[in-house]
């Protein structure tokens, strides 16, 4: 099993939200990762097009799983949190939607920071896009991430 592959295994029940949503990871690499979404009753809206709170939810999921991709190797040890978000939706939403995250910086490039200044705080861009490839939604997750505290 790979890094990526154990980190996409815990995330699917990390985050019991996401799961609770229907979220799907469905790939994750070194700062990029990508989830689904299908659109049902419980996540549409009064008229019938995916919810703006299941669209964020789904942004937010595949924006903390590039995260977690880019910092594989220490993750664990990691406390992450998301400190800001900004969300434009650019179309009515139907159907499956697909969300494309990626780090601002390669994860090489936040482990030194990370080693250096015992944190870092990063952007991760999420394109949320439907069944037609259209992109319905524009996301940026803002990203502080420093040492796991103690309980």
């Amino acid at each position: 099993m790979t890094p990526y592959d154990m980190i996409k295994s815990h995330l699917d029940t990390a985050v019991p939200f996401a799961t609770y949503t229907g979220v799907a990871l469905i790939e994750l690499g070194d700062g990029t990762a990508s989830a689904r979404l299908d659109q049902r009753n419980e996540v549409s809206n009064h008229i019938k097009s995916m919810h703006a709170g299941a669209m964020f939810t789904l942004g937010e999921a595949a924006s903390g799983a590039a995260m977690a991709g880019a910092l594989a190797p220490v993750i664990l040890d990691m406390r992450p949190v998301a400190a800001t978000a900004q969300i434009a939706f650019v179309k009515v939403a139907h159907g499956t939607l697909t969300a494309h995250a990626k780090t601002s910086a390669p994860g090489a490039e936040l482990l030194e920071r990370i080693k250096f200044e015992g944190k870092a705080a990063f952007d991760v861009t999420v394109d949320i896009r439907d069944e037609s490839g259209d992109s319905v939604a524009e996301m940026t997750v803002n990203w502080h991430v420093s040492a796991a505290r103690s309980a």
